[in-house]
């Protein structure tokens, strides 16, 4: 008599990564209306990490239309497209970006939990 085994559920390494980096719904609104204030439609945004700044990386933010070779992209709330090139992913792990406004003005603002300094401005870190 033939006994049947079921396997268990696989999930794919991917599911256990932590997102490259995510908007926050203002940063996302924001950004969508500045692509239809451009534009841009059917753009996404291109999120980077660079060599510079003062403390040794910065961040970058382009508007973008279509992926590169070996991008990840990630869907955002509202449709928004993000694409991440392979280098500025592993600096951008659990990273969420935000929109916030003050007395100094406003802008997007990057939270990143694996920053070892950043510097005054918010702008660059170091990992």
């Amino acid at each position: 008599m033939e006994t049947a085994t079921t396997a268990a559920p696989t999930q794919s390494p991917a599911a256990d990564v932590q997102p490259f980096v995510t908007l926050t719904q203002k940063a996302v609104d924001m950004v969508l209306a500045a692509i239809e204030q451009e534009g841009l439609k059917g753009h996404g945004i291109r999120i980077g990490v660079a060599g510079g700044g003062c403390s040794g990386f910065q961040y970058t933010m382009d508007f973008e239309k279509d992926a590169k070779e070996g991008d990840v992209v990630l869907d955002q709330m509202g449709g928004l497209k993000l694409f991440v090139d392979p280098m500025s992913s592993m600096y951008l792990q659990g990273v969420t970006v935000d929109y916030v406004q003050g007395l100094q003005g406003a802008g997007f603002k990057f939270l990143n939990p694996n920053a070892k300094n950043t510097c005054g401005c918010g702008s660059s870190f170091t990992a």
